[in-house]
């Protein structure tokens, strides 16, 4: 079977599995958010923590406890990691510097798990499990949170009130993430990844000496890592590691995790708002989006040049055999649509053109299908403005879902699809200004700037992976990238739940001729042009400086 053929075979299972998935898991998670039962153990959690599941809350409230909670979880996450010299289970490994710690804090509770350390040679049983895996789960949960707050904004109507930060915080954790990530973990121990609390071994003679590898509750934070787009790996090879992602089904059963709940939640949005066809639209919106971008992935990966490349079936350097250029190139493309940063090959060994559609993903705003929650609170922002686009065209006040989009919704979402570019676009050029950051630089030209550029891409927008050729292990990169993770998980969502409550707050408008039908297939083309063409007005001299001119010499 040729390399091409096999990719493609991957890319239709991945499809047809996904299809299946979608409308079960979709009812599943509106059931869950609409419910006005709690079970049990959700009634301990809220005694514990003195909250009101009942009480509803407008959304100056519901950020509040979003950021509330967030700060907590940097704090203690951050503690952890400084007292892992004393606490049992370290593996002997000492306490993590202050700025790596800033850094790793922030990483995993914002979702991004951006690692500038090695995950084996750091970080020992109690931090990987009690800390990073709790944060995988919590910190996706937090993002559907969101994302369900903003769907009760379009679904409801006088009243400023979006539902409980905390009974949503709950209800995404136990109830959702917890039992898928259950069983993904039970999966992947029966295909071959690892489980168990073991310290290092020696193990093998290489070249007159031995090698080390790390034991460690594996399959469960690689479970998690994907199911709730996390993507921080236990190893430093992330996904490439046999131990976290030993064959070819499970890649494409990782790579399933990372999708299922992003694509799903348009399902829930649709039952939501009383349409599911409106939850078609926006899906459409992002498989188009995200098939679009992987066949220009496996044909940038299998254009190569060359006997060597040839005889290999494509450009394999960083890449791993077990998993070929197709499959490489699913996983590249869907890591970075979503918030994942989970890599199963080296992304700065693809060719220049590979290395910026991967980039471009992260700068669309990672919304086709994106994270958990937050590719379709991103989506639903883009869908404002394409409404207001349209209404420009006519002559006519924009409507979406019965919603006026007038001068404050718009100032709304303007400010959340700015923030995230401004974030990138100034720390990359201090980044290269300044005399010191640009050693960390592995390569120099384009591609060095590609990887400061992809950095900052990644952390702004909360996807977490790397060109890997950057050393980021400094203090001003560990705090900038962590600068830059808060401001772009935290700033966006104050918009959106701004947004939120605005349409909640507001007389839903009758459907009349003139009212842009937003389920029919023109919208979609609509909305993924003015997708497009907003991210590629805005990154378009930036992608010029570094993939876009080491692709065109090469």
């Amino acid at each position: 079977m040729s390399p091409v053929l096999a990719g493609l075979l991957q890319l239709l299972a991945l499809i047809g599995a996904l299809a299946l998935a979608y409308i079960p898991l979709g009812n599943y998670m509106a059931k869950v958010y609409s419910s006005k039962k709690h079970l049990r153990v959700e009634k301990w959690i809220y005694k514990a923590i003195g909250a009101n599941p009942d009480a509803e809350m407008t959304w100056p409230a519901y950020l509040r406890g979003v950021l509330a909670f967030s700060a907590v979880s940097v704090l203690f996450l951050y503690l952890l990691q400084r007292l892992q010299g004393v606490l049992p289970g370290s593996m002997g490994f000492s306490s993590v510097n202050p700025a790596q710690s800033f850094n790793t804090a922030v990483s995993f509770v914002t979702n991004t798990n951006w690692q500038s350390y090695y995950g084996e040679q750091t970080m020992g049983h109690v931090v990987q499990t009690a800390g990073l895996a709790v944060q995988n789960f919590v910190s996706a949960a937090v993002g559907i949170a969101v994302a369900v707050a903003l769907v009760r904004g379009f679904a409801r109507s006088r009243t400023g009130e979006l539902g409980n930060f905390w009974s949503d915080l709950v209800r995404g954790t136990l109830r959702i993430l917890v039992p898928m990530a259950a069983v993904a973990a039970v999966i992947l121990v029966a295909c071959g990844a690892i489980q168990n609390f073991s310290g290092i071994h020696e193990v093998g003679q290489f070249m007159g000496g031995s090698q080390a590898w790390n034991g460690g509750a594996v399959a469960s934070q690689e479970a998690i890592k994907e199911v709730g787009t996390n993507g921080g790996g236990y190893f430093n090879a992330n996904s490439a590691h046999p131990f976290e992602n030993p064959t070819p089904f499970t890649n494409l059963f990782e790579i399933f995790l990372i999708l299922v709940i992003p694509f799903s939640l348009t399902r829930t949005f649709g039952v939501m708002v009383g349409s599911v066809k409106q939850g078609y639209a926006i899906l459409a919106t992002m498989f188009t989006i995200w098939l679009g971008f992987t066949a220009l992935m496996m044909w940038t990966e299998f254009a190569h040049h060359g006997p060597a490349l040839q005889a290999a079936g494509g450009a394999m350097e960083g890449k791993e055999t077990r998993f070929g250029v197709g499959a490489s190139s699913i996983f590249a493309v869907s890591t970075t649509l979503t918030s994942t940063g989970a890599v199963d090959s080296f992304h700065s060994s693809f060719t220049g053109l590979g290395g910026g559609i991967a980039m471009l993903g992260m700068m669309l705003g990672e919304i086709a299908p994106g994270g958990t929650g937050s590719g379709l609170y991103g989506m639903l922002i883009m869908a404002v403005i394409a409404v207001f686009i349209a209404g420009l065209m006519v002559g006519r006040t924009p409507e979406y879902l019965g919603k006026k989009i007038g001068g404050r919704e718009m100032k709304l979402a303007a400010c959340y699809i700015l923030v995230t570019p401004a974030l990138v676009l100034v720390f990359t050029a201090a980044s290269m200004a300044l005399p010191t950051p640009p050693h960390s630089m592995l390569n120099s030209g384009a591609h060095g700037f590609s990887e400061v550029l992809y950095a900052f891409t990644s952390a702004s927008n909360n996807n977490g992976s790397a060109f890997a050729g950057l050393n980021a292990n400094t203090d001003w990169y560990n705090t900038m990238t962590g600068l830059a993770m808060l401001l772009g998980r935290f700033l966006p969502m104050i918009f959106v739940l701004a947004l939120a409550g605005s349409l909640a707050e507001q007389t839903p408008v009758p459907v009349t001729a003139g009212t842009l039908r937003t389920e029919k297939p023109l919208f979609t083309g609509l909305l993924v042009g003015a997708i497009l063409i907003i991210t590629g007005l805005t990154y378009f001299p930036a992608l010029a400086l570094g993939p876009l001119a080491e692709g065109l010499a090469s």
